[in-house]
C-alpha cells in the first residue's frame, strides 16, 4: 500500500508534525517546537516548549534568553510525543549539539537533518547515518562545484601565511557559533599552542563550548591586548568585524575568512579577503549525494539551498525527490 505521509507536512514557516501538533525549526514562535541546532535560522526564541539537545538549549539560552519550557533530549534517547509520534535526536555533525530529528509514526520513519556535515570536527559529535522512508536534507552547497578540501590543508595555508608575515597578524572572519570554535580546536590539533586572540562577541560562546568539554586552549580578548603583542598571532572575529573600525587596533592584519563560500572567488573579493579559507560546516556536493545513497530513502525532501541541482541529480539516478518552499532559512557566513 502506498504511503502518503499526511501526518508530516512542510509549511512555509517550518515542518509541522500534525498528530503531535509540533513544529520542527519553525521560523516564528509556536506552542511546541523541535529544534535541530542553535543557529538563528533554525532556533528562535518565544516557543512555549522547546525540545532539543542539552547543548542546543544552552546555546539558545545564551543567544535568545530562552529558559522557560526547555526540554532536553540526549542523543539516542527516544521520547513519545502526543498522537503516537516518537522522536529521537541523532548527531548531525554540524555544530555543538546539532541533531537530526528522527520521527516515527504508524510504521513510517522521517529524518529531518537540519544542517549537517560529514567531515570530522573535534567540537561536535559526528554525523550518524539513519535509515528512513523520507530524508529531509539541506542543500546549502548543493552544486557539483562545491567540493570542500580537508580542513588540514586550509589551516596549513593559514599557518604558512602567519609565519611568512610574522610582523603582522592574521585576522580570520568566522561565524560566531560553531565555525570559530572549530577553527580554534583544529588549530590546536595541528600543534598551534600560541594564544589566540578573539573578538569580545565570541567570548561567552567559547566559554560555553569549554563548559561542554571542548578544549580551546589559551584565548585572549583583543580588547585587553597591546597591538604589538598580537604581531605573529591569529585573531578570530565575526565576519561583520573584518572591515570594521574594530580591526584598526590590530597590527597590519592579513584578512582571512573561513567559509565554504570562499570557493567562490567573487565572494572573497567582495569582502576584501586576502586569504580565503575554504572551511565549511555544511555537507558539500559529494557528501550530500553520498549521504542520500547511504540512507537510501524512498523519497528525499530538499529544503534550503541549491535545490534545483540536487533535484536533477535525483532524476538522473531514478530517485524520488521534491523541493520544499520553506522561508526564513538563509545562507550563513559558513
Amino acid at each position: 500500500m502506498a504511503r502518503d505521509f499526511a501526518w508530516i507536512r512542510p509549511e512555509p514557516h517550518g515542518i509541522h508534525v500534525a498528530p503531535a501538533d509540533i513544529w520542527i525549526d519553525p521560523s516564528h514562535p509556536v506552542p511546541r517546537a523541535l529544534v535541530t541546532h542553535g543557529h538563528a535560522d533554525h532556533a528562535r526564541g518565544g516557543h512555549g516548549e522547546t525540545i532539543a539537545t542539552p547543548e542546543t538549549l544552552a546555546i539558545m539560552e545564551l543567544r535568545y534568553q530562552t529558559r522557560e519550557g526547555a526540554r532536553p533530549v540526549q542523543y539516542g534517547e527516544t521520547i513519545r510525543l502526543s498522537g503516537g509520534v516518537d522522536a529521537a535526536f541523532v548527531p548531525a555533525g554540524h555544530v555543538l549539539g546539532s541533531a537530526q530529528i528522527l520521527l516515527e509514526h504508524a510504521g513510517e520513519r522521517v529524518v529531518v537533518t537540519g544542517d549537517f556535515k560529514r567531515q570530522p570536527d573535534p567540537t561536535c559529535t559526528p554525523f550518524v547515518t539513519t535509515s528512513c522512508d523520507i530524508f529531509v536534507t539541506e542543500a546549502t552547497f548543493g552544486l557539483p562545484v562545491f567540493r570542500h578540501p580537508p580542513i588540514f590543508t586550509e589551516l596549513t595555508r593559514l599557518i604558512d601565511r602567519l609565519h611568512a608575515d610574522s610582523d603582522r597578524c592574521v585576522l580570520v572572519g568566522a561565524y560566531a557559533l560553531g565555525k570559530a570554535q572549530r577553527v580554534i580546536a583544529e588549530l590546536r590539533q595541528i600543534g598551534h599552542r600560541d594564544p589566540i586572540y578573539i573578538h569580545g562577541a565570541m567570548e561567552r560562546m567559547c566559554q560555553l563550548y569549554e563548559e561542554f568539554g571542548i578544549e580551546l586552549g589559551e584565548l585572549r580578548l583583543v580588547s585587553d591586548a597591546e597591538k604589538d603583542a598580537m604581531r605573529g598571532a591569529i585573531v578570530i572575529c565575526p565576519p561583520s568585524a573584518l572591515n570594521d573600525r574594530w580591526s584598526r587596533r590590530l597590527p597590519d592584519p592579513v584578512t582571512a575568512m573561513a567559509s565554504g563560500w570562499m570557493q567562490v572567488r567573487q565572494r572573497a573579493r567582495q569582502r576584501n579577503v586576502e586569504l580565503p579559507l575554504i572551511i565549511s560546516d555544511h555537507a558539500d556536493w559529494d557528501e550530500l549525494t553520498a549521504t542520500i545513497e547511504e540512507v537510501d530513502p524512498a523519497e528525499t525532501w530538499i529544503t534550503h539551498g541549491r535545490e534545483e541541482a540536487l533535484l536533477r541529480w535525483h532524476q538522473l539516478h531514478q530517485r524520488r525527490a521534491r523541493a520544499l518552499a520553506l522561508v526564513g532559512y538563509e545562507d550563513e557566513d559558513d
